[in-house]
């Protein structure tokens, strides 16, 4: 049987996780089980998958912290939950998250299985391409992959949330990146706390990239900034 596509199922109950397994399996899907988030974020992280199945209550964490960091790495994978809660108040998270549905437990198999099909075959048709992750920013490179910043073969390795600001800054040339969505994107959640640090990062890329004058990040009060690279 030809392999429908790769799900990652992450499920702390592993009796209902090996359930889930046999019957994704038997309809010709190839499955990876996760027991726990971090372990789940670590199974993401090296595979490709097309589908992620998110238990709500974790032992370590849970699925809406799981779905973050699954938003981090990737911006389009879909997504559902698993849970025995039925409260409006997770529902409404799970789909501001970018949640495709849940499956409240116990599910019927024929309804997560006919979830499965449709989520799969629309987000076929709305594949789109994944963010680039080099950039030149006039007299530097910058590689996302590698957290580098390279001037005159000269390379600064760079922290991860400065990583993170540069490469949102470059996906936004020359508009407007505003402050609370970048933020949001960052740290999973606005905070006026988590702007200052923000800022603090923005600082920090100035100076990085001071060595080009014809580089410039822009303050648009009390809105963002915008990356400008002068011709």
């Amino acid at each position: 049987m030809a392999n429908k596509g790769n799900i990652l199922v992450v499920e702390d109950d592993l009796s209902l996780g090996f359930l889930l397994m046999e019957l994704l399996e038997s309809e010709g899907y190839s499955v990876k089980l996760a027991r726990n988030g971090q372990t789940g974020l670590e199974q993401f992280k090296k595979q490709a998958f097309d589908l992620c199945i998110l238990d709500v209550m974790l032992g370590d964490t849970d699925g809406f912290q799981v779905a973050k960091q699954i938003r981090l790495e990737n911006t389009t994978i879909p997504f559902l939950f698993l849970t025995a809660r039925v409260l409006k108040e997770d529902r409404l998270k799970g789909y501001a998250l970018g949640a495709e549905d849940y499956i409240t437990k116990p599910f019927e198999e024929e309804e997560l299985l006919c979830k499965i099909a449709v989520i799969l075959r629309r987000n076929q048709h709305q594949i789109v391409e994944e963010p680039p992750a080099q950039f030149s920013i006039g007299d530097y490179y910058f590689d996302y992959t590698k957290q580098e910043l390279v001037y005159q073969n000269q390379i600064e390795r760079i922290t991860e949330k400065e990583n993170e600001v540069l490469r949102l800054l470059c996906l936004h040339q020359n508009n407007i990146l505003r402050r609370d969505d970048a933020v949001e994107r960052i740290y999973g959640e606005k905070d006026y706390f988590l702007g200052r640090s923000f800022d603090v990062f923005i600082s920090r890329l100035r100076k990085m990239l001071r060595n080009d004058p014809r580089i410039s990040i822009e303050n648009v009060f009390k809105v963002g900034f915008i990356l400008k690279i002068k011709e």
